[in-house]
Formats: C-alpha cells, structure tokens, sequence
C-alpha cells in the first residue's frame, strides 16, 4: 500500500511538476509545447531517457528510492521576455509547493495512523518538499538559478545564459556531489512531518537518498530541457 501511494503519488506530481513549467511557457509565447502534448497529464509525453530509466536506477544502486524523472523542451527564444522565463522555471517548484501544502492539510486534520494509506501519504508529503528546496538552488542547473538567470546582478555575471552547461552531466554532478544538501532536506522535510504530528513511528528507516524532480538542463541557446 505505502509503495502504490508514493509511486503513483509521485506520478502525479511529476506531471502536475512537467505541465506547470509547461502553462507557464505556453502563456509565455512558446506555444510549441502544446504540438508537443506538454499540456497533459500524461506520464509518456514527459519521459526522458536519462532522468526516467538512468537516474532512477542510479538512486536504487545509492540505496534511495528510483522514482521516475521527467522532461520537457522548452523554445527559449520563444518566450516574450525575462520576466516570463523566470516564471516558466518557478512554476514546478511552486506546484511541488502546492501539492506539500495540500497533503499537509489533509495530514493535519485527518485521523491520522500508522498503517493504512498513511504511511505513503506522509512520505509522499517529505519527497514534495524535498524537491521544492533542492529545486530552489540558486545554482546550475537548478530551477532556482534559471529562474534569477535572466536578471544579472554582481553576484550573479553569468546570467542571461552565458553561464556553460554540460547537458545531462550537470544535473547528475549535482545528485551527486551535494550530500550535505540532500541531508538538510531530508531532515527539514522530516521535521515538517513530525510538526504536523503526521509521522510514522520514530523507528521507521528513511531512505538517505532523496529523488529529485524539476532541474533545468540546457542542450543550446535556443532552448532548454525543463525537468
């Protein structure tokens, strides 16, 4: 039970994540992504051969959970303006965001046990926050840097896309070198559960490997792979 609630859970947030930065880019001007079938909540219009089959097997081999990633293109240079880029990149951190507020309601005033759809839900709710706070990174290839990229400031010289990227290698660069990071997620993400007094019994092992969902990854000028 607690697998099928995560697994498909997780689904539906990975699409609410894919088709979120994909209204944002419609509304925004690249209208493309509607010929692509971005605008639907199908699960095989986002596969990605890296982030879908790669990644996922990876996480299983570091001893985490190898929950499907997903993708979609997105025309840059279609886009009206900076403003709208920086939007397109919040907009699935922000529905990762809504979803965690969703489920912690439902957690906070529910009759909440240990066995049942619980446990899953309670899990499902740490996996959403973790994956708003590392998508905020401020960094590439996060949707926390692409969202200030397009606004250069002193801390920041490398906006407007001059910054180099390395496709697929970035993200996985950074699963992997930020341990500490994970960590900290992993811990605010269980103490937001233990706040809502929706957690499971204090024995129960969590996995130390967090699957991570909305990265950006830029393959040229023109546009990029959002995730």
């Amino acid at each position: 039970m607690t697998f099928a609630i995560v697994f498909f859970g997780w689904i539906f947030s990975l699409c609410l994540h894919e088709f979120s930065h994909a209204l944002v880019a419609y509304f925004g001007g690249d209208y493309t992504v509607r010929e692509k079938g971005y605008l639907t909540f199908n699960p095989l219009k986002y596969t990605h051969p890296v982030f879908s089959i790669v990644l996922p097997l990876l996480f299983l081999v570091m001893g985490g959970i190898g929950l499907p990633g997903g993708a979609v293109y997105i025309e840059r240079w279609r886009i009206r303006n900076r403003f709208w880029l920086s939007a397109m990149s919040l907009a699935g951190p922000f529905s990762n965001l809504v979803f965690a507020l969703i489920l912690g309601l439902i957690l906070r005033f529910s009759p909440v046990t240990d066995s049942g759809i619980w446990p899953g839900v309670s899990f499902l709710l740490v996996l959403q926050v973790s994956a708003v706070l590392f998508n905020l990174i401020p960094l590439p290839p996060f949707d926390g840097y692409n969202a200030i990229e397009p606004f250069p400031t002193p801390c920041h010289p490398h906006a407007s896309g001059s910054f180099p990227r390395y496709g697929d290698l970035d993200r996985l660069a950074g699963v992997l070198v930020c341990p500490l990071y994970r960590q900290f997620v992993l811990e605010h993400g269980l103490h937001l559960r233990h706040s809502l007094g929706c957690g499971l019994e204090s024995g129960h092992r969590w996995p130390a490997t967090i699957p991570l969902l909305g990265t950006v990854t830029a393959f040229d000028s023109t546009g990029h792979y959002i995730l």
